[in-house]
Formats: structure tokens, C-alpha cells, sequence
């Protein structure tokens, strides 16, 4: 992709692409939920306003709130409804990416091209942000800082509080300072409740036979563009892609359909198909699948271990997927 496909690519995917404030249904029994909302709405009407020019920055007082909000959860709680939502109602020019997808853009740009070019931004917004490295810690750390300084408004969304980003995935003790530079920049915005993709609707579809899947895609997918795969070819295709072009692997299509899907034995592997996850959830593209059932998918280790969240999620989504590629009956 060219740079400029970078820059104009950085906005909500079309599952988020006309979500508002007024389209996100707090659950009455989760209070946080709807202060949330309330919170964000806030955050939106200072975007944008007047900083009372060059005397009142050299001598005024300092800004008593922090250049941005950060949306802690867990998965399933509307996190990036409500961070698109923000993106929609503010004023640009603004960016609105994954964590991934900034990282990308520095390997683009340079960073600092990449600063010089989000600077004149009103507001950037960092979905799913996790800190997986030592050098993705260092390099958020100077690119929030460095936005903040210049007066560019943040946010972002996790499962993970800034102050225990990278805990269970590299020597985070060693990185304390850059972290605590990162948490620094943003006032937190808890979020509880349920997981709302699953609430209230019946246990997840079974896998289906090999034998099944034909009448099913017949009946799901009758002319649309399908992708049909042996699930092991697929893991070993997407060694070969950078993750950052997972977007564009399955632009166009209508279903996906797995044979055999097995469980992810090897952490690089599932931490691509994570990715793999969240982008054929941005697009709502349905899933039938044969195999195991996707809560099966990852190790007990891996479920247990310092990516457990990323798991967690991608478990989350591709079950909703999965719901919407049975959701009518063969003929």
C-alpha cells in the first residue's frame, strides 16, 4: 500500500462506519456504561476548541485534564462502538486505526514523518491497543507523547490498563518509565459488563460436516464471493503475508468458509490468525466452518498465558461470525 492509501485508510471499518452515541445501548445493570458515554460526549465538544494562542500557552495555566481518554474493558463491551462513535462526531481532520496499523505507518513513513503527519490531526484514536515488544513500547510511548505535546487529542481502547501494558509478554519491569510515559498522556474510562455479542442469544452453532458445508454455503452465500479453504493451507498462506495486508486478503469477499478447522499449536500462528479475526469482523463477514469449535481453537496455554485477552476476543468474534454464517436453514 502507498502511503497515501495509509493515511486515508486510517477510519472505521464498516461495521463501525455509522455508529453515534445515540446507536450504543448502555445495559441498565452496568453503570459504567452509560458514564461512558457521557464522558466521551464531553471529551467530543473539546476537540477542536480554541487553546487561546501562542500567550496563552506560554503563560496561562496548564490544560487540567489530559490530552486523552483511554476506554478499559473487557472484550464484548462496545469499546470500539463507542470510540467510533467519537471519531464520527468530531471534527477533522482525525485518524481512526488499530494499534497494528499505526505501527504500520511509522514502518511506512519513518517516525518522524509519521509525527509531522498525524500533528495537524484534531484527533487520533488507537483501537485494541496492546504493547506486545520492547520496541512497540518505546516507539507509542515517544509517538503519544510527541501528538499530546503538539496538541493533537487521543484515544484509545483496551483490555488493558496503560499501566500494565506488555505484563506476561516480554520484561515489562524494564520498560516501566515508557509506560508510565504512555499512561501519562490519558485520563482511564472504565467499562464493565457482559460480553454483548453472546448476551442473551442461544450457545454458539456447532462445526458443521465437510458434507454439510456445500448446502450451507448454498443457502448462506447464494452468489456472493466466497473463500474456501483447508484451514492448514490458509495458517501456512498467512505466514507469508504481513498482517498489515490481512485488510486487503479479504477485500471483496461475501463468506468464509474452513475445512477442518484444527487447534492453533504455535504462538506465532495464532497471534496472525488473531488478526486475521479482527479483520474479518471490522468487514462482518460470515463464517462456516468444519473442525473443532472455535473455543477450541487456541491452546489451554495460550488461554492462560500473556496474550489470554487477544485470545479471549478472537474466540468472542469469530463465534458471532460463525452465529451469522448459520443463521438460515439449506434448502
Amino acid at each position: 500500500m502507498s502511503v497515501e492509501e495509509l493515511l486515508t485508510g486510517l477510519h472505521p471499518s464498516p461495521r463501525f462506519g455509522a455508529v453515534s452515541f445515540s446507536s450504543y445501548r448502555p445495559d441498565p445493570a452496568q453503570p459504567s456504561q452509560a458514564h461512558a458515554v457521557k464522558a466521551l460526549e464531553a471529551f467530543s465538544d473539546g476537540i477542536g476548541a480554541s487553546s487561546g494562542g501562542l500567550f496563552s500557552k506560554l503563560f496561562g495555566s496548564k490544560p487540567k485534564s489530559r490530552a486523552g481518554v483511554y476506554l478499559d474493558g473487557g472484550f464484548g463491551v462496545g469499546k470500539t462502538h463507542l470510540l467510533a462513535s467519537l471519531w464520527h462526531s468530531a471534527p477533522g481532520p482525525k485518524a481512526f486505526g488499530t494499534f497494528v496499523e499505526y505501527t504500520n505507518l511509522v514502518g511506512a513513513l519513518s517516525f518522524r514523518k509519521t509525527v509531522d503527519a498525524l500533528s495537524s490531526y484534531k484527533l487520533v484514536c488507537i483501537d485494541e491497543f496492546e504493547l506486545d515488544d520492547p520496541g512497540d513500547t518505546v516507539l507509542m510511548s515517544r509517538l503519544m507523547r510527541e501528538l499530546a505535546d503538539a496538541g493533537v487529542k487521543l484515544a484509545a481502547t483496551s483490555n488493558t490498563l496503560p499501566g500494565s501494558l506488555g505484563e506476561g509478554r516480554f520484561a515489562a519491569v524494564d520498560f516501566q518509565r515508557e509506560i508510565q510515559v504512555l499512561a501519562d498522556q490519558f485520563d482511564v474510562i472504565r467499562i464493565d459488563g457482559e460480553d454483548y455479542r453472546h448476551r442473551g442469544l442461544p450457545a454458539a452453532p456447532a462445526p458443521l460436516t465437510n458434507a454439510e458445508l456445500d448446502a450451507r454455503m448454498n443457502a448462506e452465500f447464494d452468489g456472493g464471493l466466497v473463500a474456501i479453504d483447508d484451514f492448514g493451507a490458509l495458517l501456512k498462506h498467512l505466514a507469508g503475508v504481513h498482517p498489515s495486508r490481512y485488510r486487503q486478503l479479504i477485500h471483496g469477499i461475501d463468506g468464509i468458509v474452513w475445512k477442518d478447522v484444527r487447534p492453533i499449536e504455535s504462538q506465532a500462528t495464532a497471534l496472525r490468525f488473531v488478526v486475521l479475526a479482527d479483520r474479518l469482523y471490522d468487514k462482518d463477514v460470515p463464517i462456516l466452518a468444519s473442525g473443532v469449535p472455535f473455543d477450541s481453537l487456541f491452546t489451554p496455554e495460550m488461554m492462560a498465558g500473556g496474550y489470554m485477552k487477544k485470545y479471549f476476543r478472537a474466540v468472542s468474534r469469530l463465534t458471532a461470525l460463525a452465529r451469522e454464517g448459520q443463521s438460515h436453514e439449506p434448502s
